[in-house]
């Protein structure tokens, strides 16, 4: 179902909002919607929403005049001018501050933004991906994410089932797994045995899904 919505949301320009708990493989599914849309000649550029400060995130996000704050020695462009004519993601949108928000809006809407500290407007034609392991629908409705963004970021939605409820693709990955880092380790030609196999199924993977079956393997 996954990979029938990906085929479907990827040639439109539709923002796209990918639901799922950390380990999922969020990026991944993000990555293979740009890579099979129109702007896969172009740059795909990933935020981290949660590891910037609110200032920091705006000036990467954004880019800064000289002098829009101490030590902006030099006007600098953003991610956005990177993400032109290609796809930007946002991985943990939820930890984008409402004022933040607001301008990313703008650039959804009309596709174009202003530098931190400036008063030009730059044209920005971007898509908008993002992702969350947060429930927006109750954040919006605690005040905490602008209900105008999210219903914007909704048009196309993809939940990503957590390991625990797709047990069928855990000999799968943990195959994937072990022959990629066999390799690494130069040990390659490492198998599982059935008992080991058996022992990964009956596991639940809650805190890490995917993830955390890599870092096992």
């Amino acid at each position: 179902h996954v990979f029938e919505l990906i085929i479907q949301a990827a040639p439109s320009r539709s923002t796209i909002l990918i639901q799922g708990e950390t380990g999922t493989g969020k990026e991944l599914v993000a990555r293979a919607i740009h890579a099979n849309s129109s702007r896969s000649e172009r740059a795909f550029v990933s935020v981290n929403s949660a590891s910037l400060s609110p200032d920091l995130l705006e000036s990467t996000l954004f880019g800064h005049v000289k002098d829009a704050f101490p030590g902006a020695v030099y006007p600098k462009k953003g991610l956005l001018d990177m993400a032109d004519k290609g796809t930007i993601f946002f991985d943990e949108i939820a930890n984008v501050p409402l004022d933040t928000q607001a301008k990313l809006l703008r650039v959804m809407q009309d596709r174009e933004f202003m530098r931190l500290g400036g008063v030009d407007t730059v044209s920005a034609d971007v898509r908008v991906i993002a992702a969350t392991t947060s429930d927006l629908k109750q954040m919006t409705a605690d005040g905490q994410f602008r209900e105008d963004l999210f219903h914007r970021l909704q048009v196309i939605s993809i939940p990503l089932p957590p390991l625990r409820e797709r047990k069928d693709d855990i000999p799968l990955l943990a195959k994937h797994f072990l022959q990629k880092y066999g390799e690494d380790n130069h040990k390659p030609g490492l198998e599982l045995t059935p008992t080991a196999l058996d022992l990964l199924a009956d596991y639940d993977w809650r805190a890490g899904n995917v993830r955390e079956l890599e870092n096992v393997i």
